[in-house]
This record gives structure tokens, C-alpha cells and sequence, in this order.
């Protein structure tokens, strides 16, 4: 049976906003709203899919993307308007809340950052100005101004992650179709090329974001451009990949340009969903645990331009924010068949682009 939508109005949203720190739940969710320059902080309630608006935090600058520490005791923001830079905030442990501890420069305007396993590193991927990078995080956890490392790329680099052993680092570019594959120094945090460097993809296809599947064997990656996931294989003891799949993402009855964007996996590694722009939807995939190859479940209709989503760490919901719609709606997996009902919908700041769940002790 499809659950109840639940909708929460603007002044709902005021009213839960003053929550004392001692209601909230262990589930956090921040969202990046970009044009209102804040980060909305918000607890997700597991036994409903309902979401209860904490604060909301003010940032000097166009924020996203978001990222956090292995620990989650502290996010990272990227603020994309002048100038480039990253703000530092320490996670309350107990309510999720987040206190500013320091904003310093980053090497360009950055469409990504990630960390390393450690926390001990920040990655950047420059869509803007064709370059990763790699700054040092302080012992503190506060990320330093200096970077360790800046590389050109193709044009376009747009996301940048290691891989589970943190042995091996990748990064997209779109305007370059290809994936860079790197070697990882964990101690001095220095890129150096994989052999071979790079993996290409098919001419036009535009390589976007990119996910490890739980189980360590593949990686999923986005085609902006090309209208598909492509499932590589992943060699963790020489860290390259090797194309094994592809799957459409876009329906077939889609009005104008496919715009895929984003994607995850549930933790579990049964099902994968990647948003598509253009038709407003969110693309669900069953995973074959053996080939890595993609079955497509259906398509949901979901917030306008659903740039950002992610996964609770339960695999149990789906929150997909709407830069248009200015709105977020949460959806329950449905544990047998992947598929997704919407359960709740709340207002957003200006630009809601990026979706951060995480859980806190």
C-alpha cells in the first residue's frame, strides 16, 4: 500500500525550527540551499519518514557541495562564490547542531569535495576551472588554507572520491569523457597517475558523479550527458576500472535534453537511484551482486530539477531536494522491491542542491 504523503507548510516548518536540542532524533539530514547562502539543519524521524527542521545556518557565500568527516564530527562547505573557500563546522554530538569554526580559501570554485578514510585530507573538483586538488585537514579537524597538491584536468572535473581502501583516488571530468585513476599517499596526501591514467568513456557522454558499490567490486557513475549509469568494474589491487554496463536513465517519453545528476546506492547494495533534470525523476535500478549490471525498477516523479538526494544509513528512506521547487520530499524504500513512496514534503531554503544524511551518537 502506498503510505500517506505528509506535508509540512511554511509555518510548519518556522514552528519545528525552535525544537529543543533534547527532542531531536539521531538521524541528521543538512541540506545545502545555495541561492538563501544557508544550511538547513533537519532531524529525520525512522519510524515515518518525516523530517523536523532544527536551524537554519547562515554561510558567507553560494554554498555547496557539502561533505563529512569520517567521524561526522565535523561537515565541510564549499562556498562557490567569490571567494572560492571552505567553512569548517564542528557537529553538536548531541543534537546535530552546527558552530562555525573557521572558513579559508579553496584553489578554485569546487562542484565537489570529499575526504579521504582518515579525515586527514580534503579533495576538490573544479568543474569551472578544469583541476583537482587536495588540502590538509588539521589535527582539529579544521581544513588548512595551504594545498598539498593542485593538478590540471580536462575540461570540467566534476566529482573527486577515493575508494574504500584508500589506497586509490578517481575523479570525473565531463568535458574530458574520461575518469582519472590515481594513486593515493595516505600519509602525505599526494596524487600521483595510476597506469594507465585514465579511463574513457564514449565520445559526448560527460561523466558527472560517481559511487562505490558497498561491496567493493563496482563503481556507478553518472552520464550527464549521455543519458546512462555505466557500472564499472573495480580492480582494488591495482585501482583501475573497466567498463562492464550501461543503463538509460532518462524515461522514454522525456521532452528535450536528458540531464542526469546525481546517484546513490543503498547501503546494503540491492538498489541504486539517479535523478534526471529534464523529466523531473528519479531513475530506481536493482543491482545484480554479480555482475554489477543494473535492472531498471521505474521511474518516480519527484521535486523540480532534482539537482541533490541521498540515502539514510538504514537504506530505509530517500530525500530528494528540488533546485526549482525549493522543496524536499522524503520517500520509503521499499525494502522488497526498491520502489518509492513519498511520505513527506517541506519547504527548502533558495536552491536546495545537495543532501547530506548522517547519524550522531
Amino acid at each position: 500500500m502506498r503510505p500517506p504523503l505528509a506535508i509540512a507548510t511554511l509555518g510548519t516548518f518556522l514552528t519545528l525550527s525552535y525544537l529543543s536540542p533534547a527532542a531531536q532524533a539521531a538521524t541528521m539530514v543538512y541540506v545545502a540551499n545555495a541561492d538563501s547562502r544557508e544550511i538547513g539543519v533537519l532531524t529525520l524521524d525512522e519510524s515515518n519518514g518525516h523530517l523536523h527542521p532544527i536551524e537554519r545556518v547562515k554561510v558567507t557565500g553560494a554554498v555547496f557541495p557539502l561533505a563529512f568527516s569520517p567521524d561526522h564530527r565535523f561537515l565541510y562547505a564549499g562556498l562557490r562564490s567569490e571567494p572560492y573557500s571552505v567553512t569548517t563546522f564542528a557537529v553538536n554530538q548531541t543534537n546535530g547542531a552546527l558552530t562555525s569554526l573557521s572558513t579559508v580559501p579553496l584553489p578554485d570554485n569546487m562542484a565537489y569535495i570529499s575526504t579521504d578514510r582518515t579525515g586527514r585530507f580534503l579533495f576538490g573538483a573544479s568543474y569551472f576551472g578544469d583541476k583537482v586538488s587536495v588540502n590538509p585537514i588539521g589535527q582539529q579537524g579544521f581544513v588548512q588554507p595551504r594545498p598539498v597538491q593542485v593538478i590540471p584536468t580536462r575540461p570540467k572535473a566534476h566529482a573527486i572520491l577515493v575508494d574504500p581502501s584508500n589506497s586509490w583516488v578517481f575523479a570525473t571530468n565531463l568535458g574530458g569523457d574520461i575518469i582519472l585513476q590515481y594513486k593515493f599517499d595516505a600519509v602525505t596526501g599526494m596524487l600521483t597517475p595510476n597506469t594507465p591514467p585514465f579511463i574513457e568513456t564514449a565520445k559526448g557522454k560527460g561523466p558527472r558523479f560517481f559511487v562505490f558499490h558497498p561491496g567493493g567490486r563496482f563503481v556507478y557513475a553518472t552520464d550527464e550527458l549521455g543519458n546512462a549509469v555505466d557500472t564499472y568494474s573495480f580492480n582494488a589491487a591495482n585501482g583501475t576500472l573497466a567498463l562492464a554496463s550501461s543503463a538509460k536513465v532518462a524515461p522514454d517519453d522525456v521532452k528535450g535534453t536528458p540531464a542526469p545528476a546525481d546517484l546513490h546506492i543503498t547501503p546494503d547494495g540491492r538498489f541504486l537511484y539517479a535523478s534526471e533534470r529534464t523529466s523531473n525523476t528519479l531513475a530506481g535500478y536493482k543491482v545484480d551482486v554479480e555482475t554489477g549490471a543494473l535492472t531498471l525498477i521505474g521511474h518516480t516523479p519527484t521535486e523540480a530539477k532534482p539537482r541533490g538526494f541521498a540515502i539514510d544509513p538504514r537504506g530505509h528512506y530517500l530525500l530528494a531536494v528540488g533546485e526549482v521547487s525549493n522543496a524536499m520530499t522524503s520517500y520509503a524504500i521499499n525494502q522488497e522491491t526498491g520502489a518509492l513512496a513519498p511520505v513527506f514534503h517541506l519547504p527548502m531554503g533558495k536552491d536546495p542542491n545537495w543532501v547530506e544524511i548522517v547519524d550522531i551518537p
